[in-house]
């Protein structure tokens, strides 16, 4: 059987149609059938995006984008660090 990705948008909707079907009093492997996931999926995403709004989301993309581009610039200015150093070392007068 073949994976489906969720968006995380999708993720919260699926998780707030799962509490509705909670609320109504359906249990909880009922309910994820009903959405099409599994039970462990549900925990999953619930122990990840419980009680996490739209604009929560959309903070925690932005977070992750700016740590992406933050981890970008120091494996760069890490491989310039070492490129100078090797440069240094060749320069350097052997004794």
């Amino acid at each position: 059987m073949a994976r489906k990705r969720h968006s995380d948008e999708d993720i919260l909707r699926l998780l707030r149609e799962i509490e509705v079907h909670l609320a109504t009093g359906k249990d909880v492997p009922s309910a994820c059938r009903m959405a099409g996931i599994s039970d462990a999926t549900y925990y999953t995403w619930r122990k990840k995006f419980g009680g996490m709004g739209r604009s929560h989301l959309s903070e925690m993309k932005s977070l992750r984008q700016e740590n992406q581009r933050l981890k970008k610039i120091l494996a760069e200015l890490e491989l310039d660090k070492l490129i100078l150093k090797e440069s240094l070392d060749f320069l350097k007068p052997k004794a």
